[in-house]
C-alpha cells in the first residue's frame, strides 16, 4: 500500500485513504475512510465516502459521487457526474423530531462488477448489483440488478438490445 497517491494537486481533503500503487487523485477531491485500489484514477470534484472501496484500475471522471456501501470492483469505468445512493427511504429526522444518526436507516450497499461501465450521469439506487462487463447508458437510473454483459439505459434503466 502506498503513504498517498502518486500526483500532486492542489486541494484535497484525503483522511484515513488506504491508497494502491501509482493511484492518481486530482484536485478539489474528498476522499475519507476509503480504500482506492492500484493504478485507478480518481478524476476532480469525486467524493468517496467512509466504507467506499474502489477496486484496481478503476478510472472515474469528475463530479461523480461514491457513498458508504458502495464497491466497485477492478476495472470498472465511472463516467463524469455519476451519483450513488444507499437509502431508499431518506428522512432528515426521526419520527419524534430528532436529527436522525446512522442507527435510524438502514445502509443499502451497492456492487459494481469488474469491467462494468456507468455512463455520465447515471443515477445507481442502493441495494443493487451491476454485473460484470455490464454497460449503464448515460443518465440512466438503475432501480434494480443489471445482468453481467447487459446494456441498459432509460429512467428507470431497462435492458436494450446490443447491436
Amino acid at each position: 500500500m502506498a503513504d498517498g497517491p502518486a500526483n500532486e494537486a492542489p486541494h484535497r481533503l484525503l483522511h484515513e485513504v488506504e491508497f494502491g500503487e501509482r493511484v492518481v487523485v486530482q484536485p478539489f477531491t474528498n476522499l475519507y475512510g476509503c480504500a482506492v485500489g492500484d493504478d485507478t484514477r480518481v478524476g476532480p470534484f469525486v467524493e468517496i465516502q467512509r466504507g467506499a472501496r474502489i477496486g484496481a484500475r478503476c478510472k472515474i471522471q469528475s463530479h461523480t459521487f461514491i457513498c458508504d456501501g458502495v464497491e466497485l470492483e477492478d476495472e470498472v469505468f465511472v463516467g463524469h457526474g455519476v451519483l450513488f445512493i444507499n437509502d431508499k427511504l431518506p428522512r432528515a429526522t426521526t419520527e419524534e423530531g430528532a436529527l436522525q444518526t446512522e442507527s435510524d436507516w438502514q445502509l443499502l450497499p451497492t456492487r459494481v462488477a469488474r469491467r462494468a461501465s456507468l455512463g455520465s450521469g447515471a443515477v445507481i439506487l442502493g441495494g443493487v448489483s451491476i454485473g460484470e462487463g455490464a454497460v449503464v447508458g448515460a443518465g440512466a437510473v438503475v432501480t434494480t440488478d443489471v445482468r453481467p454483459g447487459a446494456v441498459v439505459a432509460g429512467v428507470p434503466a431497462r435492458a436494450i438490445p446490443r447491436r
